[in-house]
């Protein structure tokens, strides 16, 4: 039994949830796990001297919880129920394959994490677009007034920064003002490539 661990980060609403449905439904015994289900509740996001809670950082996340799940997949991915039916266009080189599709928008900052991964993907977004998406979204809690450009564009920044200047981390950049179609086809085949190069 082989599996394949696929990151799919990058910028707070640059598409990441869409393109890992899609994904998983084009691909054999593929499963997702979201990092948004490990965040914090409210109380215990801490709030900075603007009165922003600050969830866009690694601290407002159940981190080790997460890789805990991942490694358990890892482990077992066939206990997880993720053997689904066959997707239309599948090759049947790849049925014995399990995938785990990991989204969030702080995937390649936490170094437990780094070890786990096959392949890395990174949504981008500039400025002013993701400002729009964002403001089309209904967050529970709201985003106070400011609080985009007070801490969420700032961290993304940050983060995206780190990453880049990260030489040894291979990181696979995504426009994320393309079209659904056009990431998933291109993330799609190279995930088929990366499949074939494990049945080798």
């Amino acid at each position: 039994m082989k599996v394949l661990v696929i990151g799919l980060g990058g910028v707070t609403n640059g598409g990441k949830t869409t393109l890992a449905e899609k994904l998983k439904n084009m691909l054999p015994n593929c499963d997702i796990i979201s990092q948004d289900d490990f965040f914090k509740p409210e109380s215990e996001v801490e709030t900075d001297e603007r009165g922003f809670k600050l969830y866009d950082v690694l601290d407002a996340l159940y981190m080790d919880e997460m890789v805990t799940s991942i490694r358990n997949w890892i482990k077992s991915p066939a206990s997880s129920g993720v053997v689904t039916e066959e997707p239309q266009n599948t090759c049947d080189n790849v049925k014995n394959v399990y995938i785990l599709i990991v989204e969030g928008f702080l995937l390649y900052n936490y170094e437990p994490l780094n070890e786990l991964w096959n392949r890395r993907y990174f949504l981008t977004l500039p400025y002013e677009e993701c400002k729009r998406r964002r403001s089309t979204r209904v967050y529970q809690p709201a985003d106070t007034p400011g609080y985009f450009d007070g801490h969420v564009w700032p961290m993304y920044l940050k983060y995206k920064n780190e990453l880049e200047e990260n030489a040894s981390m291979q990181v696979d950049y995504l426009d994320g003002t393309k079209s659904q179609e056009e990431l998933l086809s291109y993330v799609y085949s190279d995930i088929i490539q990366e499949l074939n190069k494990l049945r080798e």
